[in-house]
């Protein structure tokens, strides 16, 4: 490393983050610090980025992942790995398709039908060249170290050969097939959904009880969905249930259709819910396809891909909620509506794209038969080849990968990868692999149907690096070192790249570890939404707070699998944490603090010196062992005491007069402050890069903190003594602080004070520094003392004659004691209350503890210094 010696500091007077991050990033980018070397003997370590969508732009959630990539990434990086961060981004399907067909009919006044498919297809790739990816561009200005000469999308050429080669290798073994089923359905979109492409709510519906057949043959049921009763083709009952064994076997006659449907016996069936009987509509309800296929019922289709009622008399043509109540009014007038319940609040899906009420439906899709892949994503975290953080989650992801259904893969879109199946003239069908063409002749057509994103996604952390093709990267960086995602993604996204990892990799799994992280949330807690007002937009606190700030707001409350509170409050404090460290640095940099040379011998040292370098080294250790089992909260916030408190608030005060004093004492604070500082600013890089990479440069005048080295603990600087003596140090000075406030002194005004106990505290030798920091001066001819203190064996007397107003500084200690009192009292009565106690989350409570702690101390403390002030004034 060159370093410069530093006379002046090149450092403005405040931090600019505008002036700093965009000049900073490009200098890392030009510099190539985030590119990797497939062939470099370093060991490896390998991220793949979650792909945001082509659409997407940088939120919450987006920010607080990439931070605490980015935070592992740069560490090691620094500790000398071969460290890469793959980019990219997801074509997102349904997401795309939709924007693109907005803007056709905005501008065009179109819809895709009339361009067709080739020409709907170049006109989104038009738009995707365009208008997509404005995330990629918002990640830079977050900081994300990415290695951008290796960005990836999922519809690029090498990732839809990847596409073709494992649909092809599935489909060849039986795992992919073709069959119908219940999906979830999109009337507006047109095609099948993912579990996680829909939003469930609670609505407002009705609950509306119907009876079939009459006589000793009637038997009632409740439906939130009177409109599908038209496809009804059995009631089921428990088979314990003695209310309806008589009719198990009977049939009885469904209403307007003349038919006559069989009353089974079935153990899905709550006897406990509604009447205990319950309709079966195979075609529209995923539980009735079930029990249609236990009980071999036909399935009959009622509503059409738009929803609209198709083939029922005088209900056709009806969309499904004009139906409903058209139905429940036909029904009514027959007399067969024996209740009705309005409102009725019940869980309803929505897409998440277009927020149409999702129906179940009947179709015929292509499959994924997961039963083989998942037992193998099971065990490969059972056997320990894959660790979860934190474990608690491995119950939800075994919950997942054990009772998993056969996943849907096929989409009714047109922009995505396109299945490769041809059907021939005579009922043949052909899976196309990447290096097969396809047959040619009349009446051959491939599957209209596109692949769910998640599938391309799911084959992310080897088609990224190369796969099928046997590169450098996949055999240097896969498996992949750590995956970082949030918890509400373990199945759809983690859970089925385990599956295609272990399967396409022969059993290697894609990554080693899986660290979860909770959504981020408001400061009460509340999840973030457009309807709450509560949304925080990342790319505004990066305007008003800066980068730096923004990221340690989020990692500071990144637990292993905790949400994440926000409040514009903390971002505050988060860029004043800045403006610390800032102003800390060129106070050095003034005083002359250097990186030059080898640390003094410790015997030159004073114990001041000896103390914060002690605190270092268990700062060092600490952090690292932290990183290492992915407490990035606890990190942070001890990062920001060791900096704030240990740094800022001590030995930079303590290290003033010695300092000012100069002489060889001065010589060699000033290079352990420069150490102290060199090193805090490494430590502090992976989460806030930008202003630690500005101030250490200028420090130290090389090039960059990002290939600096990672800090290691030193053990023989670890010194319990001197932490033990400025403890007792620090102590007195709080306390005489303390008391100087209660007796109503102001921060900077001087008095005289005897101190005596000092020898015996184990603190003799900082007179000088008790009485500069505590802003105390040595006894004159009538010293008179009027008030004390004791803290450690050392008493201090305090003539404060002429100094303070006794009647106006009584008032405010009464007044101050009454809130204390107020306070104490209020919380001890919420801690007696058990039912208080019962519901409120342990953080509540333990809050309430400790205001009631502090409450204590202060009348305690409040009441001394008035009987200090007795006989005065």
């Amino acid at each position: 490393m060159t370093v410069t010696p530093q006379t002046q500091p090149d450092l403005s007077a405040a931090y600019q983050p505008g002036e700093v991050e965009a000049r900073r990033y490009e200098q890392w980018v030009s510099a190539g610090y985030f590119g990797v070397d497939a062939a470099s003997q370093r060991p490896p370590f390998s991220i793949v980025i979650p792909p945001p969508n082509v659409t997407g732009s940088l939120h919450m959630g987006h920010a607080l992942d990439h931070t605490i990539q980015d935070s592992l990434i740069r560490r090691r990086r620094m500790q000398g790995y071969e460290a890469l961060w793959m980019p990219g981004m997801d074509h997102a399907g349904i997401a795309t398709q939709n924007v693109v067909e907005r803007q056709l009919a905005e501008q065009d006044g179109k819809s895709r039908h009339d361009l067709g498919r080739d020409a709907f297809v170049k006109r989104v790739w038009q738009w995707k060249e365009e208008f997509g990816g404005r995330i990629l561009g918002q990640m830079r200005r977050l900081g994300d170290s990415v290695d951008w000469s290796r960005e990836r999308f999922t519809m690029d050429a090498g990732l839809s050969r990847a596409v073709l080669t494992i649909f092809k290798r599935l489909y060849s073994e039986g795992l992919i097939y073709r069959a119908e089923r219940i999906i979830n359905w999109c009337p507006r979109c047109l095609t099948a959904l993912s579990d996680i492409e829909v939003e469930h709510s609670d609505d407002d519906g009705e609950l509306v009880s119907i009876r079939y057949g009459e006589g000793d043959d009637a038997i009632v049921v409740a439906t939130t969905r009177a409109e599908t009763m038209l496809g009804d083709t059995a009631i089921a009952v428990h088979p314990d249930d003695e209310r309806y064994a008589h009719l198990v076997g009977r049939t009885v006659e469904l209403p307007f259709t003349g038919r006559r449907i069989p009353v089974v016996a079935d153990g899905h069936v709550d006897p406990e819910f509604g009447t205990g009987a319950v309709k079966v509509t195979p075609a529209h309800d995923p539980n009735d396809f079930e029990i249609g296929r236990r009980h071999d019922l036909p399935s009959i289709t009622v509503l059409d891909e738009h929803g609209v009622i198709i083939a029922h008399g005088p209900f056709e043509g009806l969309d499904r909620f004009e139906a409903r109540p058209a139905i429940v009014a036909a029904l009514r007038e027959q007399g067969r509506i024996v209740a009705e319940k309005r409102p009725y609040v019940h869980a309803v899906g929505h897409c998440s794209r277009c927020n149409t009420t999702v129906e179940p439906r009947l179709s015929k899709q292509w499959f994924v038969k997961v039963e083989p892949l998942a037992k193998a994503a099971g065990d490969a975290v059972r056997d320990g080849r894959v660790t979860i953080h934190p474990v608690e989650q491995r119950k939800r992801y075994f919950d997942w990968v054990d009772n998993m259904h056969d996943w849907c893969i096929s989409r009714q879109l047109w922009w995505g990868h396109r299945i490769p199946i041809w059907y021939g003239p005579g009922g043949e069908m052909v899976c196309v692999g990447p290096d097969e063409e396809p047959p040619t002749g009349d009446g051959w057509t491939q599957d209209s149907d596109v692949l769910d994103t998640w599938f391309s996604s799911a084959l992310w952390p080897f088609s990224t690096l190369g796969w099928p093709a046997q590169t450098p990267e996949l055999a240097r960086f896969y498996p992949t070192s750590v995956l970082v995602t949030g918890y509400d993604i373990l199945f759809f996204w983690v859970v089925r790249m385990m599956m295609f990892g272990l399967y396409a990799m022969d059993g290697r799994q894609p990554f080693d570890q899986v660290v979860l992280h909770g959504l981020v949330r408001d400061q009460f807690g509340k999840k973030m939404s457009k309807s709450r007002g509560n949304v925080v937009d990342p790319l505004e606190w990066m305007d008003s707070f800066g980068a730096d700030a923004t990221r340690f707001t989020l990692a500071r409350g990144a637990n292993p699998g905790s949400d994440v509170a926000v409040s514009e409050e903390w971002a505050q404090g988060s860029r004043n944490f800045c403006n610390k460290l800032w102003n800390a640095t060129r106070f050095a940099l003034l005083s002359g603090a250097t990186v030059e040379g080898d640390l003094p011998a410790t015997a030159e040292m004073s114990t001041v010196d000896r103390w914060v370098l002690s605190r270092l080294q268990r700062t060092v250790s600490q952090v690292d062992r932290l990183f290492e089992s992915y407490e990035f909260a606890k990190v942070c916030d001890l990062l920001y005491h060791f900096a704030w408190d240990d740094v800022c608030d001590w030995y930079l005060e303590l290290a003033k007069p010695v300092l000012a004093a100069d002489g060889d004492a001065a010589r060699v604070t000033r290079r352990v402050l420069g150490h102290v500082l060199d090193t805090l600013l490494r430590l502090l890089h992976p989460v806030m890069p930008f202003v630690t990479d500005e101030l250490w440069s200028t420090l130290t005048g090389a090039d960059s903190v990002m290939v600096a080295s990672w800090p290691t603990a030193d053990e023989s600087l670890v010194d319990a003594a001197a932490e033990a003596e400025v403890v007792t140090l620090q102590r007195v000075v709080t306390e005489i602080r303390r008391f100087r406030s209660d007796q109503g002194l102001k921060p900077g005004q001087r008095v005289a004070a005897r101190l005596a106990g000092l020898a015996e505290a184990g603190i003799g030798g900082h007179h000088q520094l008790i009485g500069s920091l505590a802003r105390l001066n040595e006894p004159s001819d009538g010293f008179e003392p009027t008030a004390s203190v004791t803290v450690t064996g050392v008493t201090v007397e305090l003539d404060t004659r002429g100094s303070i107003d006794v009647a106006a500084e009584r008032a405010r200690l009464e007044k101050d004691l009454a809130a204390a009192r107020k306070e104490l009292d209020g919380t001890t009565k919420k801690l007696a209350n058990e039912a208080f106690l019962a519901k409120a989350p342990e953080p509540v409570v333990a809050k309430i503890r400790d205001r009631q702690a502090v409450a204590t101390a202060d009348i305690e403390r409040l009441t001394a210094a008035l009987s200090g002030l007795a006989g005065r004034g």
